[in-house]
C-alpha cells in the first residue's frame, strides 16, 4: 500500500491512489489535473521516505471532481449581562479531488548522493606542548600621555 502525507492549504492530508479529500478551494474546473509536490512524507509497505532529496522528485497527481463550499460554522460572541449578542455564519469554499496516483521517481542523482569512499592521507606532524607562560598573553600597556 502506498501512501503520501501532502500540504496543501496550511493542512497535511495522508493520501493514497483512489482516495477522495477535501482541501482548500484551488482554483481548476471539473475533470483538471491537479499536481501536488509539496510532500512531507511517503511510504510504500513497510519502507518510508523522508529524505529532502526523495522528496523532491516525489508528486501526487489527482483530479479535480467538484468545487463545493463545507458545512456552516456559528460563530457566536457574548458578553454576559450587557445584553451583547452577535451570531455569524461562515462557509468555507472547498475542492473535492480525487487521487489518481502517487510518484517517487528515483532518479540516479539520488544514488550518486551516498556516502564516498575518500583516501585520507595522514602525515605526522610534530606537535609542540605549549607552555603556560606562552598560552597566557599579557594585553599590552596603553601609553600615558604626559600632559605639560
Amino acid at each position: 500500500m502506498n501512501y503520501a502525507i501532502l500540504k496543501s492549504g496550511g493542512k497535511q492530508y495522508k493520501v493514497s491512489a483512489g482516495d477522495v479529500i477535501l482541501v482548500e478551494k484551488i482554483l481548476g474546473e471539473s475533470g483538471s489535473k491537479i499536481t501536488f509536490d509539496d510532500i512531507v512524507m511517503m511510504g510504500e509497505g513497510a519502507k518510508i521516505h523522508i529524505a529532502e532529496t526523495e522528496l523532491k522528485s516525489a508528486s501526487v497527481t489527482g483530479e479535480v471532481i467538484d468545487q463545493t463550499r463545507g458545512p456552516k460554522l456559528i460563530v457566536f460572541k457574548k458578553k454576559r449581562r450587557q445584553n451583547y449578542r452577535r451570531k455569524k455564519g461562515h462557509k468555507q469554499n472547498l475542492t473535492a479531488i480525487r487521487i489518481k496516483s502517487i510518484n517517487l521517481k528515483n532518479t540516479a542523482s539520488s544514488k550518486s548522493l551516498a556516502p564516498k569512499k575518500v583516501k585520507s592521507e595522514t602525515t605526522a606532524k610534530k606537535v609542540t606542548p605549549k607552555t603556560k607562560s606562552s598560552a597566557i598573553k599579557a594585553a599590552p600597556r596603553k601609553a600615558k600621555k604626559n600632559s605639560e
